[in-house]
């Protein structure tokens, strides 16, 4: 593996509307150096935290106007650390870009023509892609001469077959505007399933599971013989089990229902993304305040629980059907790695699916490889950290060396 690597650093960038995520990595020891995140980008105070590793957080301010003064910062502070002198000491740059659409089932490394191909997908992710192309841009103006490669959420549910992405509509829909469920969080649910299976000492293609990544956003997957078959996030990250601020699934027609009342298609779009799902049921859309609220008496906060772990189990019990057998159900994500509660409460009642959770164990269980099943059981319970970064790094790489 090491002579494989080499002594080489990979950059991971994921750039949002107002700020910028990364990470440097060392592919040798498959570590990051440094993470942090810059925020507020384009306010007179921006904010700029980073963990070094072994180290505490730091937090510095100062304005940030743009994505270039954004990554300019940012590697200026690498320099400063002393983990990177120049951009020349990087193998590659890895970007996060949410939407890939049919055309990327695979990173690839980004040309004038990849770019104009994902400027394509504006329309499928106007919430994302337009910051991701920002990031690209700027990395590639800022780092001329290294190679920059676009990692796609979507890209590991590209197997599922037409009868799991395709939607009930005009088929003209499909083919001319390219209606169709996509999925999301490809990168965590792929990684996930590769750690699994290295835990469970089993090759991944002879493994099927139920990976259920619960954040603030948050999705599951279907998983037969390593290939993702199925996806609870449709056409757009909206679609889906209950969110931190998104609705999850709902009947089209309240849409219309809604316009007949007077309010507006952009109205209604930010409510369901923005001001539903828990936010929407208990005014909190984190996780622990809804946990706080529930536990203080509040009606509201203990409801959105039930809905939020009643949506999960649902899908739980579809992808059992879609799969036959299953190997594995793996939580990760913010909530799934962190709240013992949840994971239970998805679990429960399901012991005629060969699910039985130790209590114990669950509430051992935080965040790190757990097995949290009860002693026997054929069918794994597992709780797993979820790194992204490191998977895009890793995907960068091997596509920069085929």
């Amino acid at each position: 593996m090491v002579g494989f690597w080499g002594n080489m650093k990979v950059l991971v960038l994921n750039s949002g509307s107002s700020s910028i995520k990364y990470a440097l990595f060392d592919m040798q020891t498959q570590t990051a150096l440094v993470q942090g995140v810059l925020e507020r980008i384009g306010e007179k105070q921006s904010v700029h935290q980073y963990h070094v590793e072994q180290g505490n957080t730091q937090i510095l301010h100062a304005p940030i106007d743009n994505h270039q003064q954004g990554l300019t910062a940012i590697f200026l502070l690498l320099a400063e650390l002393a983990l990177l002198k120049n951009t020349a000491d990087l193998l590659c740059i890895g970007h996060r870009v949410v939407h890939g659409g049919e055309k990327f089932c695979q990173p690839v490394l980004i040309d004038s023509l990849v770019l104009t191909e994902i400027k394509k997908m504006i329309p499928l992710a106007p919430l994302h892609n337009p910051a991701n192309i920002t990031g690209i841009e700027e990395a590639m103006d800022y780092a001329k001469g290294i190679p920059q490669v676009a990692v796609f959420d979507t890209a590991f549910h590209q197997t599922m077959p037409a009868h799991a992405y395709q939607y009930a509509v005009p088929q003209a829909w499909y083919q001319e505007k390219g209606v169709r469920r996509y999925g999301f969080h490809g990168t965590s649910h792929f990684y996930v399933a590769k750690q699994a299976a290295v835990y469970l000492k089993r090759p991944l293609e002879s493994l099927n599971m139920i990976t259920l990544h619960l954040g603030n956003g948050a999705s599951m997957a279907a998983i037969a013989a390593g290939k993702s078959i199925d996806t609870t996030m449709g056409m757009t990250p909206l679609e889906g089990v209950m969110m931190g601020t998104r609705c999850g699934d709902l009947d089209p027609a309240i849409v219309f229902y809604l316009n007949r009342l007077g309010l507006s298609n952009a109205a209604i779009e930010s409510a369901l993304n923005k001001q539903s799902g828990l936010k929407g049921l208990c005014g909190e859309n984190d996780m622990r305040s809804v946990h706080e609220m529930a536990r203080a008496g509040d009606e509201l906060a203990k409801l959105a629980l039930a809905m939020y772990s009643y949506r999960i189990k649902k899908y739980i019990g579809a992808y059992f059907a879609v799969l036959g057998h299953v190997d594995a159900l793996v939580f990760t994500g913010g909530i799934g790695e962190h709240d013992s509660w949840l994971r239970a409460q998805c679990c429960a009642q399901l012991s005629a699916l060969g699910i039985a959770i130790d209590q114990h164990k669950n509430v051992q269980a935080d965040g790190k490889l757990s097995e949290i099943n009860q002693l026997g059981c054929g069918l794994k319970v597992l709780v797993i950290e979820t790194n992204e970064e490191l998977e895009i790094a890793q995907q960068a790489v091997v596509c920069v060396k085929q």
